[in-house]
């Protein structure tokens, strides 16, 4: 019965919070340099990642779920596989002078990582994903100069409207 539920911890107020992340990541790498630019997004990114984690395990807690059973362990599963993925390419994206195909890369994957783990999650969570995935693909269509405003549109903007619906609909 455990296995049939669906995980519905995902933070809506966490999302939010990592939305205004990104947001302030992209005003602070605007115009800056490519190790500048870079260095920020992972920052932000590790900032992100602690801040869903945290709100996503007191969200779970409050609720009785456990992250590491059932729904919430396939949800896990299947978000990481893909983040372990744009990890390990950044460097080499970065090394081979690729650097305004990252922002392509890192939403199309969180953006997989998203939908799969939503798979078994309440219902706006692969939607959420699928976003992603196509600001993902958008991103590496448009010219260099739009990579950041890509970041900002997704891992701001999107988090945003998505925290906040899931917030309103579904609880913190």
């Amino acid at each position: 019965m455990e296995n049939a539920t669906s995980f519905t911890a995902v933070p809506g107020w966490g999302g939010f919070a990592v939305g205004l992340t990104g947001l302030i990541a992209a005003a602070l790498a605007s115009r800056r340099q490519p190790a500048i630019w870079l260095t920020i997004w992972i920052i932000s990114a590790a900032l992100a990642a602690a801040t869903g984690a945290v709100s996503m395990l007191r969200k779970a807690r409050a609720a009785e779920i456990s992250l590491f059973t059932g729904p919430g362990r396939k949800f896990v599963l299947s978000l990481t596989p893909p983040l372990i993925a744009a990890a390990v390419l950044t460097p080499i994206f970065f090394r081979a002078g690729m650097i305004h195909d990252l922002p392509g890369m890192w939403l199309l994957l969180y953006g997989t990582g998203v939908t799969t783990g939503g798979a078994f999650s309440i219902r706006i969570v692969p939607l959420m994903g699928l976003c992603f995935m196509t600001l993902g693909i958008a991103a590496f269509c448009l010219p260099p100069s739009w990579a950041n405003g890509c970041m900002a549109a997704g891992f701001g903007g999107l988090h945003i409207v998505f925290g906040l619906i899931i917030a309103r609909r579904y609880g913190g």
